[in-house]
């Protein structure tokens, strides 16, 4: 045979022995440590009119895979932001050999009459939902190398969203559809379809959330995205919130991160009691965490005048904490969130929900990532064209006296 068949053969045989890249999916990266997640909102104004450009959110997304991000969570389709978040993400992609970030996409959900004068009818859906998972299926199709999950709905079950929840039929019937779609070959097979709620809103809760279109939708998503919150409930239910009567001779600060392992166990309890609940009904599939997220500043309920639960250093416990357990039991934990937004609560500059960032308005890392600075992590990145610096200009002295330790005393 001729030289030349010798070197053709060559050629198809080394090629034929090169590993296949795998391919990205839900199901590859969900649980998977390497794809770490966080929950991403890139409004800088107190308006919301004022949508985050492809420049800035090129931005935010550098420092995000600086910090060795790689998912990322929205809420909504029908804001600019995600359009350009998009762009901005194709962008980077082809400036930047090898770099990743995938999305899970939230489709906004609200019952009949949600934001308006009008009483809200919980049993019946806005006609805006219909657009929104249009859209949402429009973007998955356009981008099916970003958009690997799609959240059907945010928080629109649990019954305290008074304003705009819905009765689980409504989620079930889009989520329904999408996966009807996904078998039509009208939407990508691999993505995964599930709804971030509450974890009592998923049956971990009270009895009232058990009823037969929670069992059905549980059965229906890919996987079930779940939210916890001890700091919300360092008011709202405090028992594992304050310090034993056996640790009052510790020291502020051994207080307080007994304080903070409390608190981490109770979102592990929380977490299992959606992981009992869905395994009560037969069904064995992943449980991830959708939100979860300890604010540093407030005015109101959670400050120095209420349970007196948020400052950065609480923070970065909570943080450290979550990410740690989360890491270990291979469970995707989108961190809420990571920069901080300041049109949640305009009226109230101080209020908690402006202040959920792990980097804030100031181009300011807080001490739950300070670390990242000293290792140089965000060097030759900014934000606001300011460079990424700490908060208290990295004085840990400055920053305790801000830190106030829990008053309430739990019995042993």
């Amino acid at each position: 045979m001729s030289m030349y068949f010798y070197i053709i053969l060559f050629f198809f045989v080394s090629c034929s022995a090169r590993p296949v890249e795998e391919k990205i999916t839900a199901a590859t990266i969900l649980g998977n440590p390497d794809y770490q997640a966080i929950c991403y909102g890139g409004y800088r104004t107190p308006s919301r009119d004022v949508e985050p450009s492809v420049s800035e959110i090129k931005e935010d997304m550098r420092i995000l895979a600086a910090m060795k991000i790689k998912v990322i969570r929205t809420y909504n389709v029908h804001h600019k932001e995600i359009a350009n978040l998009l762009t901005a993400i194709s962008e980077l992609k082809m400036e930047q050999k090898g770099f990743e970030m995938y999305v899970m996409l939230g489709a906004w959900i609200d019952c009949k009459n949600a934001w308006t004068s009008n009483p809200p009818i919980h049993t019946e859906e806005s006609e805006r939902n219909a657009v929104e998972i249009a859209e949402a299926v429009r973007l998955a199709n356009q981008y099916p190398d970003i958009i690997k999950i799609i959240a059907v709905g945010n928080e629109a079950m649990v019954n305290w969203a008074s304003s705009y929840f819905v009765t689980p039929n409504i989620i079930l019937k889009w989520v329904n559809h999408l996966q009807n779609l996904k078998k039509e070959g009208k939407l990508n097979k691999e993505i995964w379809i599930t709804s971030s709620d509450n974890f009592a809103s998923w049956g971990g809760g009270g009895q009232e959330y058990h009823v037969s279109d929670l069992n059905e939708l549980i059965k229906a998503v890919d996987y079930i995205s779940m939210h916890t919150y001890p700091m919300h409930d360092t008011h709202y239910h405090p028992v594992f919130w304050g310090i034993k009567e056996t640790e009052q001779s510790l020291t502020d600060k051994d207080k307080i991160d007994a304080a903070m392992l409390r608190a981490r166990d109770y979102a592990i309890a929380q977490y299992q009691s959606v992981v009992n609940y869905m395994n009560s009904l037969g069904v064995k599939k992943p449980v991830h965490i959708g939100e979860t997220g300890w604010a540093t500043v407030c005015n109101q309920l959670y400050g120095i005048q209420g349970s007196k639960a948020v400052d950065e250093y609480k923070s970065a416990q909570y943080y450290k904490l979550i990410r740690e357990w989360t890491n270990k039991e291979g469970i995707s934990c989108f961190y809420f969130e990571a920069f901080d937004e300041n049109w949640k609560n305009s009226a109230n500059p101080l209020h908690s929900e402006n202040h959920f960032g792990l980097i804030d308005l100031q181009s300011q890392a807080k001490f739950a990532i300070w670390n990242l600075v000293d290792e140089g992590v965000f060097k030759g990145l900014t934000r606001n064209e300011k460079p990424i610096t700490k908060t208290y200009s990295g004085s840990e002295q400055s920053l305790w006296t801000d830190v106030v330790v829990p008053k309430k005393i739990l019995k042993n």
